[in-house]
């Protein structure tokens, strides 16, 4: 009887982690099809279409964001963040949602479940669990303002800039870039910037500008 118990566990904890998950709505290099649907659920459940700004957290493409953090990040970060995912994901087995399904892995509970355990998290008498949730909301913030229609609605959408090329641009890359990737030159070097402000009625950087297509 135990061999059976342990094999149908595990066939179910297979199940619930690997199958039944869609392909992401865009294509991604380092998430899993389980953790793009865990963020796409996250996503919608903390930033709701209707809200205050238009853009919804799975219209803010969120996935997409961490699946580029994680390329950026350490391999430490990387592998706590993954686990942050798996832990809220399946959590709902000690922490279930309302209802009779509320033992479903996070992505495949309803739009109310979603709410309730998340609220769960945040307003927990453990501190570890307002910490995990804590991190999670961290990492949907990022994503969500950095989606150019929010910084638009909010007002925060970067100018336009041309940057005077300077010495230090020869020696230091982009954040997160080897150094390898400086192309720059000494003959690329312009005039400082001379000081005049930036008018707010200035264009905003082509890559946070409105699509009109």
């Amino acid at each position: 009887m135990g061999w059976i118990f342990f094999s149908v566990a595990l066939g179910y904890a297979v199940a619930r982690v690997v199958f039944g998950y869609r392909e992401p709505e865009s294509p991604l290099t380092r998430l899993t099809r389980g953790e793009a649907a865990f963020l796409a659920a996250a996503a919608d459940a903390t930033f709701p279409s209707g809200g205050a700004l238009r853009s919804s957290g799975r219209e803010a493409r969120i996935p997409a964001y961490v699946d580029r953090l994680l390329i950026a990040s350490h391999a430490r970060s990387r592998r706590q963040m993954r686990l942050l995912f798996f832990l809220l994901e399946h959590a709902t087995l000690f922490f279930p949602a309302p209802g009779l399904s509320g033992f479903r892995r996070f992505s495949s509970l309803t739009d109310e479940q979603r709410v309730a355990v998340l609220d769960g998290w945040a307003s927990s008498r453990f501190w570890q669990r307002r910490l995990v949730f804590g991190s999670l909301r961290a990492i949907l913030t990022l994503g969500y303002f950095a989606h150019p229609p929010v910084l638009r609605a909010l007002g925060l959408a970067p100018f336009a800039l041309r940057s005077p090329i300077c010495e230090a641009d020869l020696l230091y890359p982009r954040i997160g870039a080897h150094p390898s990737s400086i192309l720059l030159t000494r003959a690329d070097l312009t005039p400082p910037s001379d000081g005049t402000p930036i008018s707010l009625g200035a264009p905003i950087d082509p890559r946070y500008a409105e699509d009109d297509s």
